[in-house]
């Protein structure tokens, strides 16, 4: 949606801008694509500080269209650069670089951060879905799913507790998942509301051609008294043995874009995030519990005649806490406390640094992302810029303020959908899965 917007703000400035403009337009549409070539680079995560290249583009901008608007003078590149200098205190452009540049800023931090919270959620998903069963886990579920079989008792269902303790004793490194994962997910939201709200996402991104418009007719009204206070400033340019330009090179267009707000549908998006992200903040602790109820199909917790292991009866022990410090005294599982699963533990640490990394877009402040411009580009509707639209891409000089800067694990390069986010772990749903089918046809 937001690289939508982009796109869709990209476009129609390139329709609406030659018939606007004329060659003051088309002898400068690289710049023009290189801004946008910048903007989507940013947002898809790449080492640019934004500031920087918004700053780049109205300079550049400023040098081309002077040069257009006093074609009958002999400009070097050397009077342009007296010339910025100059014209910057005068506010060329009016008030409208400075005001994009605040918004700008906190709108693409804002939606980018957003978009990378989703991506390193998915992928601890994804990694921590492949970590391995121990030998003790695979035995106890075995044991759990197996045993009544064994027995003469294929009707008997599992007691809910025991395969609680089951199930909590295998996935007692997951559950520690859950704190820092619910930061993540607290954070995502808190960020949702600034880009429906404060940071007013959609207008934003969604208007920048407009912007540019009111920029350049702005300066067009102001070109005769800039133009004094450069000469002023730098001296008179030589006379240009080329002549003046034809009147479309100096057209003076009024910009008649009028904005497509969807503002509806971002805070449709939004509200539908929000819920989805709530409904998550407990998925590590509540994963037993829903894998008992309906992988295993446990019978109730009060149940009686259920497998307990042993034989049909009730299951006395109490059932474990969450996470791996609790299970020292797990009945069914026999769990090391002291050695933590690494993959697990790594995966923690990211949640950690992403939620800190969305703390600092809440307030504005931007973080930079790295290697994850390959990540981000993803597939589908308003993924990449229009057809014949995308120009070259800038090189820049590091900024002298760096902005705050974290490693980030590549991504699987897919946000959390409606099967992501219900993705359980792998070696664990494929073994219940076949025992389960395995039940089913021997109670048959």
């Amino acid at each position: 949606y937001f690289q939508d917007l982009l796109n869709k703000s990209e476009k129609a400035l390139y329709d609406a801008f030659p018939s606007i403009y004329g060659e003051l337009y088309t002898q400068n549409m690289k710049v023009f694509k290189d801004l946008y070539s910048e903007l989507r680079r940013y947002y898809r995560g790449s080492n640019i500080n934004l500031e920087e290249a918004l700053n780049e583009f109205w300079t550049r901008l400023l040098e081309r269209l002077f040069k257009l608007l006093n074609p009958q003078y002999h400009i070097t590149d050397e009077y342009l650069d007296c010339m910025v200098k100059h014209a910057e205190q005068h506010k060329p452009f009016g008030e409208v670089p400075r005001d994009l540049k605040v918004k700008a800023t906190r709108a693409f931090i804002a939606a980018r951060s957003y978009a990378q919270g989703f991506l390193v959620g998915s992928d601890v998903v994804k990694k921590v879905s492949q970590v391995s069963l121990s030998h003790e886990c695979t035995r106890a579920i075995m044991k759990l799913m197996y045993c009544p079989h064994c027995r003469g008792m294929s009707s008997v269902k599992p007691c809910n507790n025991y395969c609680l303790n089951v199930v909590k004793g295998c996935l007692a490194n997951q559950a520690d998942l859950n704190t820092e994962w619910k930061y993540l997910m607290d954070s995502l939201v808190g960020v949702a509301d600034r880009i429906d709200g404060p940071y007013n996402v959609d207008t934003v991104i969604g208007t920048i051609h407009m912007r540019i418009a009111e920029a350049i007719s702005n300066l067009q009204e102001n070109k005769d008294s800039l133009t004094a206070k450069v000469f002023q400033g730098c001296g008179n340019p030589k006379i240009s043995t080329k002549g003046s330009s034809s009147e479309d090179k100096k057209r003076r267009g009024k910009a008649t874009l009028e904005p497509k707000s969807s503002a509806q549908a971002l805070e449709m998006l939004v509200l539908d995030a929000k819920g989805n992200l709530t409904a998550l903040k407990t998925y590590w602790i509540t994963l037993p519990g829903s894998l008992c109820s309906k992988k295993v199909m446990a019978s109730s917790a009060a149940d009686d005649k259920c497998w307990n292991g042993m034989t049909k009866g009730s299951y006395l022990p109490e059932v474990m806490g969450d996470g791996l410090a609790n299970q020292i005294n797990n009945p069914e599982v026999e769990v090391d406390i002291t050695k933590p699963d690494m993959t697990i533990r790594q995966q923690i640490m990211q949640l950690k640094i992403m939620t800190n990394r969305l703390g600092n877009a809440n307030i504005g402040n931007d973080v930079d992302f790295q290697d994850a411009s390959d990540d981000m580009s993803g597939s589908g509707s308003g993924d990449s810029c229009p057809d014949d639209v995308c120009g070259k891409r800038l090189s820049k000089s590091p900024s002298t303020r760096q902005p705050e800067t974290h490693a980030i694990p590549k991504q699987s390069g897919h946000g959390i959908n409606g099967a992501s986010s219900r993705s359980l772990p792998s070696a664990f749903l494929l073994l219940l899965s076949v025992a389960f089918i395995a039940a089913q046809h021997l109670w048959r």
